[in-house]
């Protein structure tokens, strides 16, 4: 009986090993199948939508860094990927085939870039954009050292930061220079003028020939003995007379003492008097601008000769006019 049992044993125990055996075959049949067929590859997926195949994830990326830092844009000063791509290792048939360019060009697709120039200011307000520090740094150091004896120049230099493209539209050192110096030019030409309550007298009343005869609160027997309140410009007759400022014209006729006279309001209780002219050119209501001509020198009034007699007044109270022309 024991010999029995051991031959059924024996059998048994065979007959696993070809079991096994068979089982080992396969395995290693299928291993080969599958070597065959299929390979390991990367699958790429952005945003959770595959955009590809790659072999090597370590090589890939190193590639992808490379290939963001090589951007070449103007400005660029930084990129930032706003997606991530994800890496999941499959297998797939030998026929497939990678598309790291593909690959590359999608996730491009989702990157940011931030864009940097330089801002030059004057009084706080942008006159020019340059590429480079450098250059804006030349722009204000030329423009000051030109300028530096006529003007107090607030020019600073601003960094601009964007990621729309078309917002960068940087100029030349030559042409941002010529530029704002233009405008340094108009800003020397208006300080030349006086304000008086932020009225600004941009012309002289004459401007040929002529001489102060008297001035300002001198007193004569011709003004039975009080004091003048303007100032005598003499003349030739016939001579234009321009107005000093922007304003509007609210009287123009011939005014007893004053002969014929032209009155100026230039708003902010600032008028101009105009007087013994021998023509009047300017109409009430009219608008006139600073250099506008409203009149002719004459005699005509209280006047012993040809000659401008002008008066400015504030509220009503005749002032100086050489506290502000021909001084």
């Amino acid at each position: 009986m024991y010999i029995i049992l051991i031959n059924e044993l024996k059998h048994t125990t065979k007959e696993i090993f070809k079991i096994l055996g068979i089982m080992a075959i396969a395995f290693w049949v299928i291993i080969a199948i599958i070597v065959i067929k299929y390979k390991p590859m990367y699958e790429v997926t952005l945003s959770g939508e595959k955009i590809g195949l790659i072999e090597n994830q370590k090589e890939f990326e190193n590639s992808l860094e490379e290939n963001l830092i090589n951007i070449n844009g103007k400005n660029v000063d930084n990129i930032t990927l706003t997606e991530k791509p994800e890496y999941e290792l499959k297998l797939v048939s030998r026929d497939e085939q990678t598309n790291e360019e593909e690959i590359l060009t999608a996730i491009n697709e989702t990157v940011t870039t931030t864009y940097k120039c330089y801002a030059v200011t004057l009084d706080d307000n942008v006159k020019a954009y340059v590429d480079t520090f450098e250059e804006a740094t030349k722009i204000v150091e030329d423009i000051k050292s030109e300028y530096e004896n006529d003007l107090d120049l607030n020019l600073q230099i601003v960094e601009k930061y964007t990621q729309n493209m078309d917002e960068l539209t940087t100029e030349t050192v030559e042409v941002a220079e010529n530029n704002i110096s233009n405008e340094v030019e108009v800003i020397i030409e208006e300080n030349k003028y006086v304000k008086i309550n932020g009225v600004k007298l941009a012309s002289m009343p004459i401007d040929v020939s002529y001489r102060l005869t008297s001035r300002f609160g001198e007193v004569s027997s011709i003004r039975n003995m009080s004091s003048h309140k303007g100032l005598d410009i003499a003349c030739a007759a016939g001579s234009n007379i321009k107005a000093v400022a922007d304003g509007t014209v609210i009287a123009s006729s011939y005014n007893g003492s004053y002969g014929n006279l032209v009155k100026i309001d230039h708003g902010n209780g600032v008028q101009t008097w105009y007087a013994h002219c021998s023509k009047l050119y300017a109409k009430v209501g009219q608008k006139v601008k600073a250099g506008d001509v409203i009149a002719a020198v004459g005699s005509t009034g209280n006047s012993t000769g040809p000659h401008l007699h002008l008066e400015i007044r504030i509220n009503g109270a005749a002032v100086n006019p050489q506290k502000y022309i021909y001084n």
